[in-house]
């Protein structure tokens, strides 16, 4: 980081809990101006979970700068300045909080990992490495990396109002104390993540609501972040065989083919059982061959079943995807299996996403 010190891990839900202290503080009554805030979001529907609290910061505050890939909303809050940033820009991967008066500052700096740890929802899972603090040189620092990064993205009347606050700050030496606050706040911040309730353990399997749950399809969250591997999975049994060979096991073998399917799961995975012979998995932060690897791994895990089951051999479809599409396209992964089953081919793949659909807020 900037700083020179070393960045900390945290998941996104953490992050907002520090973005939210952080934008509370700025909103907090003091004679302490003139106030500076700047805020990068990635995409879209982050900024607006939050776009009330940010059309009070810009009533209060000299200058309010918002970015996020593909620009901002044409309908800002009055005194907000929005910048578009690009995708490839390192900026893009930052999620980033800064307030800044003469006698305050904190800061959040946070670069996405494009990664997942296992938690209650795909988005609250992500994994950020970066640092923040409540020191008012750190926000400095940032307040003026920020305006040269972004400085020819602004108008003049806002790089006008940053520079006059900027040099307001130089002109008085910060707190004496920033450091004790500072040090109380990351203690309770630490112990708030040792008391948040524990992920609960599953196979991984959810149904069809808990998956669009869980993937965050009825919730904030954006296309173009995280990547997340999908496979389409059918498996067909012999045509006739439960007459054929008289078996009784019905069950026993579904909850053999159930185990073989969820045992290829980490803990960050899910899947959900769309028929009884079909299933969609979600692998985040995985690439096309460590999808392909773990159909392999579905095949062994299947095939398999004939030693225990030896009247039975299973055929196997199989679809793959790596999106960063949300919702998840699950429509498109069911229509390339049913292509790869009546095609006969053993894995098929979905046409590469456009530009738009990475880049795009969902």
């Amino acid at each position: 980081m900037h700083s020179g010190r070393t960045p900390e891990r945290f998941t996104k839900r953490s992050l907002v809990a520090v973005s939210h202290a952080i934008e509370r503080a700025a909103l907090t009554e003091a004679e302490d101006g003139p106030l500076v805030v700047f805020a990068l979001f990635q995409r879209l529907p982050y900024f607006e979970r939050e776009r009330t609290v940010y059309q009070r910061l810009a009533g209060r505050a000299a200058v309010t700068v918002v970015g996020m890939v593909g620009g901002p909303p044409p309908d800002l809050p009055d005194g907000v300045y929005g910048v578009a940033l690009d995708e490839a820009e390192e900026l893009a991967r930052e999620w980033s909080v800064v307030a800044l008066t003469p006698r305050f500052g904190a800061t959040l700096v946070a670069y996405d990992r494009g990664e997942v740890t296992p938690a209650a929802t795909l988005e609250s899972g992500r994994l950020f490495e970066g640092r923040w603090g409540f020191r008012r040189d750190a926000a400095l620092h940032e307040v003026i990396r920020l305006r040269e990064r972004l400085a020819e993205r602004l108008p003049g009347a806002a790089r006008s109002a940053l520079d006059e606050a900027v040099a307001r700050v130089r002109d008085i030496p910060a707190g004496p104390g920033e450091a004790r606050a500072e040090s109380a706040l990351k203690l309770l911040a630490r112990r708030g993540d040792r008391g948040a309730p524990p992920v609960e353990t599953t196979d991984g399997m959810l149904d069809e609501p808990g998956l669009r749950q869980w993937s965050g399809a009825d919730g904030v969250t954006a296309s173009g972040t995280l990547p997340v591997a999908l496979v389409g999975l059918r498996v067909d049994e012999p045509a006739g065989s439960p007459e054929r060979f008289g078996r009784r096991s019905a069950a026993r073998e579904g909850q053999a083919l159930l185990a073989a399917v969820t045992g290829v799961l980490r803990p960050v995975d899910r899947a959900v059982r769309v028929t009884d012979n079909e299933f969609h998995l979600v692998l985040p932060a995985l690439g096309e061959p460590e999808a392909l690897a773990v159909v392999g791994r579905l095949h062994e895990a299947i095939g398999a079943l004939a030693r225990s089951f030896p009247f039975v051999a299973y055929s196997v479809h199989a679809a793959v995807a790596v999106t960063t599409r949300r919702p998840l396209p699950t429509a498109d992964l069911r229509a390339a299996v049913q292509w790869a089953v009546r095609e006969g081919v053993p894995v098929a793949g979905l046409p590469p996403e456009p530009a738009a659909a990475t880049a795009g807020a969902g």
